[in-house]
């Protein structure tokens, strides 16, 4: 699909409404939900897809504010033929992408299911020493050891045996090798946190946050474990904070499962969250 003159990478598979679609975080791209896509398809149409200058979709100068990536989306979905309202899946950075669009267009938003999802208010609760800000850290022009990238791809192969071959080679060689754009994408923080913090709150929108307590083991490989757990606790007391604010809001917690790993490690959380909000939107609709 072409939108602005960009070419932009998706996939999609199942029918009906409403259709849920999927929104990474920096450093994923939409076929890291390939096995939670397909799942999600025997329900309704599931879609998944890569922001401009990710994955394979035509590049793009990066960083990007969250209104643009809204309203690329926002021109895709319509170019795609996709009727609204959505149900939308955003993790990490591309949970604060859902929020701002729904904050935006409340009414093109049927549902929101976010996985550790990105908030302005992030630096507030979680301590400076353990806070990964791109703006105190520059981390753009930064070359990992050749031991890194092998622990990333050992831990894709784990993580992701269970997709289909072709889909999880072409997924390794994309993170091998063109895993800059993700520290490129979120590499201005403050002004990302500024941007979202902009619209109005979000309203009366079913929404489910599944909160990882594990200790991730990517992450492992940057970050003490010590940091690592104030990282976890900051995240999961702003994620409580954030579904007491909403009148349909609804936080589950999942001890065993990792922020990086959610999909590959709890992928029947994420289904029956999915499943539960589309019966709730269905109900609402009836």
């Amino acid at each position: 699909m072409v939108v602005d003159g960009r070419r932009l990478f998706a996939h999609r598979a199942g029918s009906g409404g409403p259709a849920i679609v999927f929104l990474p975080g920096a450093g994923a791209v939409g076929l890291d939900f390939f096995n939670v896509l397909t799942a999600a398809a025997e329900s309704s149409t599931a879609l998944l897809y890569d922001r401009g200058g990710t994955g394979w979709s035509d590049p793009v100068r990066l960083p990007r504010t969250p209104t643009e990536v809204v309203d690329e989306l926002r021109a895709f979905l319509a170019a795609a033929g996709f009727r609204p309202p959505y149900l939308l899946v955003g993790h990490s950075l591309g949970g604060g992408y859902a929020q701002q669009y729904a904050r935006r267009f409340p009414g093109e938003v049927a549902a929101l299911l976010l996985l550790d999802p990105a908030h302005e208010d992030y630096p507030r609760y979680t301590p400076a020493a353990a806070a990964s800000d791109g703006d105190a850290i520059d981390m753009t022009s930064w070359e990992p050891p050749p031991v890194v990238i092998e622990r990333f791809i050992t831990l894709f192969r784990e993580k992701f045996a269970s997709w289909p071959d072709e889909v999880r080679e072409a997924v390794i060689d994309y993170h091998a090798t063109r895993w800059r754009a993700g520290i490129l994408e979120a590499s201005n923080l403050t002004a990302i946190y500024a941007d979202l913090a902009r619209p109005a709150p979000l309203g009366d929108i079913p929404t489910i946050i599944l909160t990882a307590l594990a200790l991730d083991p990517g992450s492992q490989l940057f970050m003490p474990d010590e940091w690592q757990r104030q990282v976890i606790d900051g995240k999961l007391r702003l994620n409580t904070a954030l579904a007491a604010t909403l009148p349909r809001g609804e936080q589950r917690l999942l001890p065993e499962a990792s922020h990086g790993w959610m999909q590959a490690e709890r992928p029947d959380a994420v289904v029956q969250a999915l499943r539960d909000l589309l019966a709730v939107v269905r109900r609402d609709s009836a």
